[in-house]
């Protein structure tokens, strides 16, 4: 089983960090492939650079050119899960349903930690939308960027830490779900310092991936994610981005 994994930044080691943590979740025989789209910000925390991430991601996978069993959207908000799954028949897992649907096996309600305030909002539209809301009890932002997750490893655990202690204290929220792909690899860490489950998103999704799979399912394709019509494309791709 192959999977790809598409970070919705450009910035590779984030890509490395994410792939590193999908690998360490998947089953014996399962090959993850990490991939870095070619275009976009180095960092997505704003509706803007979420809508172009959501481009970069559709076009880094269909310029893949090897087989292929799932794929996974790795970031958290909107970054155009819908639009993969009608250019595709394999199944597509986004981190943000697969942290929260995994938490609600785990406890009555849960939280996001997530990276910058203005990431909030995103969020909690995106589980509105994917029908996971009515047992969040909070998106909490750790006032950290996504960069400097890495630029301080200890500091920004801190910042979660005291954010998601808060979430069920405060919140009364029993599983705290990692809200931003760059916080892979720190789900032990704070699961020690909360008393909680703590549910990573990518791999969360790696698992449901391989379900799917096994299972022989996919996106149903009767109706809101039939494959897109066939019609002109004005300028399309842009100049350096060749078609599959």
């Amino acid at each position: 089983m192959r999977i790809l994994v598409v970070n919705v930044n450009t910035t590779q080691s984030i890509t490395d960090s994410i792939g590193e943590q999908a690998a360490g979740a998947a089953s014996p025989g399962t090959e993850i492939v990490p991939l870095t789209p070619s275009f976009g910000a180095e960092s997505v925390e704003g509706n803007y650079e979420s809508y172009l991430a959501a481009v970069a991601v559709m076009e880094a996978v269909r310029a893949y050119t090897e087989p292929f069993d799932a794929v996974i959207q790795a970031g958290y908000g909107e970054h155009g899960r819908e639009g993969l799954q009608e250019l595709l028949d394999v199944p597509v897992v986004d981190i943000t349903e697969a942290a929260a649907s995994t938490a609600q096996f785990l406890g009555r309600s849960y939280s996001v930690v997530t990276s910058l305030d203005r990431t909030v909002p995103l969020i909690e539209e995106r589980l509105h939308v994917a029908g996971l809301s009515a047992r969040c009890a909070s998106v909490r932002a750790s006032g950290l960027a996504v960069l400097d997750l890495e630029r301080d490893e200890r500091a920004a655990v801190d910042a979660i830490v005291e954010q998601a202690a808060r979430a069920v204290e405060d919140d009364r929220a029993e599983v705290i779900c990692l809200g931003c792909g760059g916080m892979s690899g720190l789900t032990e860490r704070v699961a020690e310092r909360t008393g909680v489950p703590v549910v990573d998103g990518v791999s969360a999704a790696v698992t449901i991936a391989e379900s799917l799979v096994r299972l022989g399912l996919s996106t149903s394709k009767v109706r809101t994610y039939a494959p897109p019509r066939p019609k002109r494309m004005v300028n399309w791709p842009p100049v350096g981005e060749g078609r599959p």
